[in-house]
């Protein structure tokens, strides 16, 4: 095939995953390096979670073949909109039912009692036992919620309001209808469940996306392909085990970052030819961390541009954010501020004051401490640095940012021209921040 010749300028994915990345899975596409791509994207979390036929913690759009890319490139990920679709989730703090799983419930679920893996469901009723083995009839689901809430939202997306037992359970009567999620979809929805011990607590939303990332080298859940959930795969008792050298295939496309939104430019990394984009798990809001371990999962129409950059060879991330979720001491100077520091360098005979741009390099592992390291020194190798000088630029020009707890986290800071150039970032970074 010459993909260049018949790639396509825009696509539309209507075709979902059953929560595995795969290389060996053959690619929507191709889309010319400068494309579009579209979805309609399912919830992530809960709903999957539920769905013991789904392996991969997530539900996320089948990858995209991007012309041009190959091994050691990275494709520039313009995010052009987000939108919300569905009129009310749920979700909730989770709690495991043992029995229900073997070594990993996000991918390897099985009947407690009739040990089928992976069965097929049916749903009876409403709640947290509506979810049933179709073999046996057994609740089958391996989470449950132990505190959580349902919230609706306003026809124009800007707030949600938790409600109350009676509406809940309205709801869960009606998911579909309220969940709002794509035809190919093939996850029950948390709304089943009901939950309801949040009442009357609004919360604004700020959709971002939870998945967006190339294909890993080598076949894994998508909910793991990061470092902290990918080290749950190390020596794993179930068929998606990895070695520790084989988890160095990952691209960390689970990001849970709450900047990843409409407006903000993510660099991926490509370890397959064609790239292999992919997205999903749209949250309608997230606070840094999603300490609960889950937010508000909601389906949603979803726009990309990507565009090859050739010979950039990154191992995770690199995400341009707006510049209204930059840190503080991450934003690029005003004109005041330059004149400050250049009255200040004049008088006391200093030089040229350094140019720099903001950047933010993400770091994923086991914990949070592990995460930062595995960040810092991303950010040394990309920008030529020792990580002495990068702890030194993230601590008075910058901030480390919590994407999620336990283990990704953002080094954000301002880098000088000369190493942001160097690394070809340079164009870009002018692009996202007009400086």
């Amino acid at each position: 095939m010459n993909e260049l010749k018949e790639a396509s300028d825009s696509l539309e994915v209507h075709a979902l995953t059953d929560g595995v990345l795969d290389p060996q899975m053959p690619m929507l596409g191709p889309v010319k390096s400068g494309g579009i791509i579209t979805a309609h994207t399912a919830p992530g979390c809960w709903g999957p979670m539920i769905t013991p036929a789904m392996k991969g913690g997530h539900e996320v759009t089948r990858p995209v073949f991007v012309a041009g890319a190959e091994e050691g490139d990275a494709v520039v990920i313009r995010i052009r909109e987000i939108t919300v679709t569905s009129l009310a989730t749920a979700s909730g703090h989770d709690q495991l039912v043992q029995g229900h799983f073997h070594g990993d419930p996000y991918v390897a679920k099985k009947c407690p009692q009739c040990a089928k893996e992976s069965p097929d469901t049916i749903v009876e009723g409403i709640g947290p036992n509506a979810v049933r083995c179709k073999a046996c009839g057994a609740p089958v689901t391996p989470f449950r919620i132990e505190h959580g809430y349902t919230v609706l939202f306003d026809e124009a997306r800007s707030v949600g309001i938790t409600v109350g037992k009676s509406l809940a359970e309205q709801i869960a009567r009606e998911p579909g209808m309220f969940a709002k999620g794509p035809a190919c979809s093939k996850q029950h929805s948390i709304l089943l469940f009901a939950p309801h011990d949040l009442v009357g607590t609004v919360a604004r939303l700020r959709p971002c996306l939870g998945q967006l990332g190339t294909t890993p080298a080598v076949r894994m859940p998508d909910s793991h392909n990061a470092g902290d959930f990918g080290a749950f795969l190390v020596g794993a008792p179930h068929a998606y085990a990895l070695t520790s050298e084989q988890l160095r295939s990952k691209t960390d496309g689970h990001m849970d970052i709450d900047a990843v939104r409409a407006g903000a430019i993510v660099i991926a990394p490509v370890k397959v030819r064609g790239a292999g984009v992919y997205m999903g798990d749209m949250h309608a809001l997230q606070g840094d961390g999603e300490i609960a371990g889950h937010t508000m999962d909601v389906s949603g129409r979803v726009t990309l541009q990507v565009n090859v950059l050739k010979g950039l060879s990154i191992d995770g991330p690199v995400i341009l954010p707006l510049l209204e979720d930059l840190p503080y001491l991450a934003r690029p100077f005003t004109a005041d501020e330059k004149a400050r520091a250049n009255a200040l360098a004049s008088m006391w005979g200093i030089g040229a004051m350094e140019e720099s741009g903001p950047l933010s390099v993400v770091g994923t592992g086991p914990d949070l401490n592990q995460a930062t390291e595995n960040g810092l020194q991303r950010a040394a190798e990309l920008l030529g640095m020792t990580v002495a000088e990068v702890r030194n630029r993230a601590t008075i020009n910058g901030a480390i940012e919590i994407g999620r707890h336990p283990g990704v986290v953002q080094i954000t800071f301002l880098a000088p021209f000369k190493n942001l150039e160097s690394a070809g970032l340079l164009g870009l970074v002018k692009e996202q921040y007009g400086i």
